[in-house]
């Protein structure tokens, strides 16, 4: 026969375990759908490869701007006589190549922001796995509060905007006209 005593641990425990099993479906739930879109694994993905595409975008620009530059240079150096001036020149080329060997981060992190979006991927294809085998009807179901409330100024601000969406540069020029 089971005591009073034993009857009593036994509810405990099971009163235990399903605490402990609505905590992991309230953290599933809120991997899976967040309160705040900007902790979406997708929206996460996004802003890294936004990352990416903006500081190679950046970098080209430099690039491109540094190589006119170092044909001007050129150009001026052959139509110029004083040797104190030309060596002036000579320093601006040597700060060009400074600039085109620190333009290699952008490859340098690109590669290092591409394992992070590897990673993430990662996580989010385990974290479905488990969102399945718990059920995603009950994962969608489960409330996601969020972390903290936001402020009134981080409530009006939702940027910067991936390429494409949000409002552009125009639109906002026509508001102060």
């Amino acid at each position: 026969m089971t005591s009073d005593a034993e009857i009593k641990v036994l509810k405990s425990e099971l009163t235990g375990l399903f605490h402990y099993i609505q905590r992991v479906r309230q953290e599933i739930a809120a991997l899976y759908k967040p309160a705040d879109d900007e902790h979406r694994f997708a929206s996460m993905s996004e802003q890294l490869d936004a990352i990416v595409k903006a500081t190679a975008d950046a970098t080209n620009t430099i690039m491109s701007a540094m190589e006119e530059n170092e044909q001007i240079v050129a150009e001026v150096k052959k139509a110029i006589a004083d040797k104190a001036l030309a060596a002036k020149l000579d320093k601006i080329a040597d700060n060009a190549a400074a600039v085109f060997e620190a333009c290699s981060f952008q490859d340098i992190t690109g590669q290092r922001i591409g394992k992070v979006a590897k990673s993430l991927g990662y996580v989010e294809k385990h974290v479905n796995v488990l969102i399945d085998t718990w059920g995603r009807g009950e994962v969608e179901k489960t409330e996601v509060k969020p972390d903290q409330e936001k402020t009134a100024d981080e409530q009006l601000l939702h940027g910067p905007q991936l390429e494409g969406k949000g409002v552009t540069q125009d639109e906002i020029d026509k508001l102060f006209q």
